[in-house]
């Protein structure tokens, strides 16, 4: 990616170091819901919904932030990337009529407190509806290179925009009503397939970014887009549970597969139009 010249996001929160934090009410993350979130988190989903932690919860305690060290290439980086998407999401909100507010990200490492629980690395990068903020750790990168086998910082601003698309969805009001349709859905397998929708449509959105990004900035090089295919089927469902039990459950699917997950982050990439991501009324995903 040609980021060189890109500028830096302000909406960046550096806690890294600054030590973890439960949420009020004591209501951690358990060790099993933990294992489950290691398969059903990762490029994230709204951990209210994925962990069931209560759509009561208060914003935690204050932590402190700081700004990102001048010799800190990695999160300049992610400051970069989160400022693409802030340019681009606002020109196209702006084309409707409306005003952009952009999300805040985290970098946090280890736990960290949030709206929506006590954050975990171990559920790699997600999006709080509750704070409007994206969190992640930053060792997640270097477990996509080694455990999921997709490097490349192109790879890696796809984690962010997949992120981000959560944002739009909450802003949308998409995730309210498929978290109230999850609710009101007949079965686990139902209430998963709506969760499958969600995060393809995601997925689209970041591809929407992606080709926007590119088209005012020229910041796609050679092997960029592939990067980007490589980690999307590298986080498939099917990908995962193979990976973790040696087989896949369908009906436990939460993300989408592999090939969903090229599909529809090539859409959003191939039409940059948002309304080309209606992962909802098409009949087949």
């Amino acid at each position: 990616m040609r980021l060189d010249d890109e500028r830096e996001s302000s909406n960046v929160e550096d806690r890294r170091g600054s030590g973890g934090g439960l949420p009020i009410g004591g209501k951690g993350i358990g060790i099993g819901t933990i294992a489950i979130a290691l398969v059903a988190m990762y490029f994230g989903v709204d951990p209210s919904v994925v962990l069931n932690i209560g759509q009561g919860l208060q914003q935690n305690a204050p932590v402190e932030a700081r700004p990102i060290p001048a010799d800190d290439q990695n999160a300049k980086f992610v400051a970069k990337v989160l400022a693409s998407t802030e340019d681009t999401w606002g020109k196209l909100f702006e084309a409707s009529g409306q005003k952009y507010p952009a999300p805040k990200l985290v970098l946090f490492s280890g736990q960290t407190p949030t709206a929506c629980g006590s954050g975990q690395a171990a559920m790699g990068p997600f999006y709080c509806p509750g704070d409007q903020k994206v969190y992640i750790d930053l060792s997640f990168y270097q477990e996509m290179k080694t455990r999921f086998h997709a490097p490349g910082d192109f790879a890696q601003a796809y984690v962010i925009a997949h992120e981000v698309g959560h944002h739009i969805q909450n802003l949308l009001g998409i995730s309210d009503k498929v978290q109230q349709a999850r609710q009101n859905a007949r079965n686990e397998a139902q209430s998963n397939q709506l969760s499958v929708r969600l995060e393809l449509q995601a997925d689209c959105y970041a591809g929407v970014w992606a080709m926007h990004a590119d088209g005012t900035d020229r910041i796609l090089e050679a092997g960029d887009v592939e990067e980007a295919m490589t980690a999307a089927a590298a986080i498939g469902d099917d990908a995962l549970q193979k990976q973790a039990q040696g087989y896949a459950v369908p009906d436990s699917f939460t993300h989408g597969t592999s090939a969903q997950r090229m599909h529809w982050f090539n859409q959003g990439l191939s039409t940059g139009n948002i309304k080309q991501c209606d992962t909802f009324t098409n009949a087949s995903i």
